[in-house]
């Protein structure tokens, strides 16, 4: 799990490569479970938890940025 302190100290750039390598993590455990090869069940959840919380940051600054 991430922690967003951890994230707000991360440029926009930074944080657009973790979320692009969380999407495809994201991808793989779907394809996995699918399978029915997945062991960490609990993983599904906390990658999407951590894709919510990087795009949420993100929009957050655009959001500030443009007022």
């Amino acid at each position: 799990m991430t922690k967003p302190a951890d994230l707000r100290s991360k440029t926009a750039d930074e944080l657009n490569d973790q979320l692009l390598t969380l999407k495809k993590e994201q991808f793989n455990l779907r394809f996995r479970r699918a399978s029915g090869q997945l062991e960490n069940t609990a993983r599904v959840g906390q990658v999407r938890r951590d894709i919510a919380r990087i795009k949420t940051i993100l929009g957050e600054r655009v959001r500030s940025s443009a007022s």
